[in-house]
């Protein structure tokens, strides 16, 4: 799971082009300034590309956190 935290991390200093990023399992939309419904697509969109997995719109509505956002990415993984 580290490793996937880590290379989520970088997928969040790409999407909002901030190298100070740092993500936690309770990171949310209101940690991150420029993390408004647009750059929550283009995050979506980066995630499918850098873990290659397939997000659905039924996956999103149940993401609260980056905790939960790695969650999926674990069991999209192991599908």
């Amino acid at each position: 799971m580290k490793q996937h935290h880590e290379k989520l991390t970088q997928v969040f200093r790409s999407v909002f082009k901030n190298d100070a990023i740092e993500i936690t399992d309770s990171t949310n939309a209101s940690d991150i300034d420029q993390w408004d419904s647009i750059t929550h697509l283009d995050l979506i969109t980066a995630v499918e590309e850098a873990f290659a997995i397939e997000i659905t719109g039924f996956d999103v509505m149940g993401l609260k956190n980056v905790g939960d956002l790695l969650d999926l990415i674990q069991r999209k993984i192991e599908d």
